[in-house]
């Protein structure tokens, strides 16, 4: 009795595994003859990896510092509509964040690259300060 229900669970078994095994190869066996679609390029340079940018001194509507997800390199400028609607540019770095994010500086706070701006050679570090400041 025990030989008998062995042997049928076998059976059933191995039956159910080429069912299972024998379109899984002839998908495998297509894919792998079918050339790649026309026009199709390899990819010519690594994938950045997405990572998230806190916006430095901006604050969504509920309060909270406001991230924004993105895999462009550092130095390129992004626009953000805050909650009340203004627009404003951010420029994303390299720095690092103690909660894991990287910074993303709003670029209206540094108008002009100072503290030189290296086209003007006669311009002076301190010419970004106001004269009352001084």
């Amino acid at each position: 009795m025990l030989a008998d229900v062995l042997t049928g669970w076998t059976a059933e078994t191995l039956g159910g595994l080429t069912l299972l095994a024998g379109p899984t190869a002839w998908g495998w066996l297509r894919r792998r003859r079918t050339p790649a679609a026309t026009g199709a390029a390899p990819a010519t340079e690594t994938v950045r990896p997405v990572r998230t940018y806190t916006l430095l001194g901006a604050r969504t509507a509920d309060g909270q510092p406001a991230h924004w997800p993105s895999s462009r390199p550092a130095g390129v400028r992004i626009p953000w509509s805050g909650p009340a609607g203004k627009q404003e540019q951010f420029e994303l770095t390299d720095a690092a964040l103690p909660d894991g994010t990287c910074s993303a500086e709003r670029v209206s706070v540094y108008p002009e690259r100072w503290p030189c701006d290296r086209s003007a050679p006669d311009r002076q570090a301190t010419d970004h300060i106001p004269s009352s400041w001084r």
